[in-house]
């Protein structure tokens, strides 16, 4: 009789101890399931570079999404002016295709990496002309890209005049290559990107002057 009470007693140890381990990893998976930003707890900075794999040299983050810029900019002159420079001899026509390719490859390809790299929500829109993705952003880029490119234009034509009267007639003009027209490039977008945060900044004061 006593051991029919020790195996009860036994069997019923067992049983409360599975329903607690159960009952435990149930928590735990909802608590996994219903995690977001409310009510997820602050983790350190410090704690999160011990988790993070790379490289020992690390870039800065606006190293990083600048890189990221003139990357795409320069590959973009690579397949498209490099590569249909021999097939399309009207100038015009190259830099419609040009203006076309770089304001497609802004909004699907450029746009997204920075979002992708950026350590926070927004973090890289400071980066971008309309950096709210929508249906309108597509056409916008494509629109705004024409602007940095007539400007790229622009400097390349003045560079070679310059190049011209300092060297004379057999001077070697400058030639567009993916690498200097990504730099230029994004040196021209950067600039109307400042140019626009500053009118938005100085709308918002005067806006909340007026109220």
């Amino acid at each position: 009789m006593a051991k029919e009470r020790d195996k009860r007693g036994a069997d019923g140890q067992e049983t409360r101890s599975a329903a607690d381990y159960y009952k435990l990893h149930t928590d735990a998976v909802n608590d996994l399931v219903n995690a977001d930003e409310s009510n997820s707890p602050e983790v350190p900075e410090e704690e999160l570079r011990r988790y993070r794999s790379g490289p020992r040299l690390r870039l800065a983050d606006w190293a990083k999404l600048l890189f990221v810029k003139m990357w795409f900019a320069g590959s973009v002159c690579f397949f498209i002016f490099w590569g249909l420079g021999g097939y399309v001899s009207d100038r015009l026509d190259l830099l419609l295709i040009f203006g076309i390719a770089l304001g497609v490859v802004t909004d699907l390809l450029t746009n997204n990496a920075l979002r992708f790299l950026a350590k926070s929500r927004g973090g890289a829109d400071r980066w971008m002309m309309f950096p709210r993705k929508g249906y309108l952003s597509f056409p916008l880029n494509i629109l705004y890209a024409f602007l940095p490119l007539l400007c790229v234009d622009m400097l390349y034509t003045l560079l070679n005049l310059a190049i011209t009267a300092a060297q004379g007639a057999d001077a070697r003009p400058l030639g567009v290559g993916p690498i200097l027209f990504g730099v230029f490039y994004t040196g021209f977008d950067l600039l109307f990107i400042l140019i626009k945060r500053t009118l938005c900044a100085v709308v918002a004061d005067a806006k909340r002057s007026a109220r």
